[in-house]
C-alpha cells in the first residue's frame, strides 16, 4: 500500500527551489547516477539519459534566472524502495512579470538508504524561454555538455564524428507516451551502438533523440552510417524511425570519454542539413576515401552551416543497395 511521503515533500521542494534559482549543483546531486536514469524536458532535444545526464543538466538548470515561484502543490508517495512526487506551480519572471504554469513529476528510487531521482519528466504550458527571458543552449547540441571541461586536459587527433537524429521525433512521442517513447529510442541507440562498434566505431554520447560517434577512419564511418539507414529501412515494427545522418573528418579534442571541437561542431551540423533517410558527409570526409570505389555519391552542394562562416560543400552518400 502506498503511503503519503512527507521525506519526499521535502526533497521536491528541494528540487523546485533548486530548478527556479539555478542551482545546477543541487539538482545535480538530487539525480541517480544509473545510466538508466532520464531526463525529459518540454523541447524536443531535452531528452537526455546515461552518463552525461548530471553534467548537462547542471548547465541546463544554471542558464535560469530571475523566477519566482507562485502557488505551489506538491504530492508525494512511496511504496517500499521507489516512490514518486508530482508538483505544479506557476513561474514568474521577477523582472518581466511573465507567468507559465510547470508542472514536474519524478520518479525516486532508495539507492544505498538515500532517494535519489531516476526519472525527471518537466514541462510548461508555453515556451520556457520567452517566459523565462532565457534561451537555454544546454541542450541544444550534444557538444553543448562539454562547455566546462577544461580542454588543456586532452588528447588531439584526426577522426571521423558522426551524428545522427531522429526525425519527427516529438511528434511521434506525442502520439505514443513518454513511456513508450523512452523505450522506444533506447532500443534505438543500443541498435546504434552495435552497428558502430561493428564498424571499429565507437559511440560517445546520445542525448534525446540523438547520437554522436567517432570512427578513425573515414571509411569505416560511412559504412556504419549506410549499415544503420539499411536497418531502419527493413523495420517493420512500429513506430518506424528515420533519421538524418552527418558525418565530417578532421582533428578532435579528446577529454575523458568524451571528444570536443570545431570538427564536432561542424559535424553536427552537417547532419542538421541532412533530409530524412539522408547521409551527408562534409567535402573533408569526402576527400579523405580518395577514388574508392565502395561508395557511391549522389548529390554535391553547397550549404550553410549555423556558427560557421560561408558556404559548405557537402555530399550525398547513397545507401540503397
Amino acid at each position: 500500500m502506498t503511503t503519503a511521503s512527507p521525506e519526499l515533500i521535502a526533497i521536491l521542494k528541494r528540487w523546485v527551489n533548486a530548478t527556479v534559482s539555478g542551482d545546477g549543483r543541487t539538482v545535480r546531486n538530487l539525480l541517480s547516477r544509473d545510466l538508466s536514469a532520464t531526463y525529459v524536458g518540454s523541447a524536443r532535444h531535452e531528452f537526455i539519459s546515461g552518463r552525461h545526464l548530471q553534467d548537462s543538466i547542471e548547465a541546463h538548470i544554471g542558464e535560469i534566472r530571475n523566477i519566482a515561484v507562485d502557488d505551489p502543490e506538491l504530492i508525494a508517495h512511496d511504496f517500499g524502495g521507489t516512490g514518486w512526487a508530482v508538483s505544479q506551480c506557476t513561474l514568474r519572471h521577477r523582472e518581466t512579470g511573465n507567468t507559465t504554469h510547470w508542472r514536474v513529476s519524478i520518479v525516486f528510487r532508495l539507492e544505498e538508504g538515500i532517494w535519489k531521482a531516476h526519472h525527471v519528466h518537466s514541462s510548461f504550458s508555453n515556451d520556457d524561454h520567452k517566459i523565462m527571458s532565457v534561451n537555454h543552449n544546454a541542450f541544444n547540441d550534444l557538444v553543448h555538455s562539454a562547455r566546462d571541461i577544461d580542454l588543456n586536459v586532452g588528447r588531439s587527433g584526426s577522426a571521423t564524428v558522426m551524428f545522427t537524429d531522429i526525425v519527427g521525433s516529438s511528434s511521434l512521442a506525442e502520439a505514443i507516451g513518454d513511456a513508450r517513447w523512452t523505450q522506444v529510442v533506447n532500443a534505438h541507440v543500443d541498435e546504434l551502438s552495435g552497428a558502430i562498434s561493428a564498424a571499429g566505431g565507437r559511440l560517445i554520447k546520445s542525448l534525446g533523440d540523438g547520437t554522436m560517434s567517432t570512427f578513425a577512419s573515414a571509411g569505416s564511418a560511412m559504412r556504419a552510417a549506410q549499415g544503420i539507414q539499411r536497418k531502419l529501412a527493413s523495420q517493420t515494427e512500429e513506430p518506424r524511425l528515420r533519421i538524418r545522418i552527418g558525418l565530417h573528418t578532421g582533428d578532435v579534442i579528446e577529454a575523458g570519454d568524451d571528444f570536443f571541437g570545431t570538427v564536432v561542431n561542424k559535424a553536427a551540423r552537417v547532419a542538421t542539413a541532412a533530409a530524412p533517410d539522408e547521409i551527408l558527409v562534409s567535402d573533408a570526409t569526402r576527400v579523405m576515401i580518395g577514388g574508392a570505389q565502395d561508395f557511391i555519391f549522389a548529390d554535391s552542394t553547397e550549404v550553410q552551416l549555423k556558427g560557421f562562416e560561408g558556404s559548405h560543400m557537402v555530399h550525398g552518400l547513397t545507401w540503397q543497395t
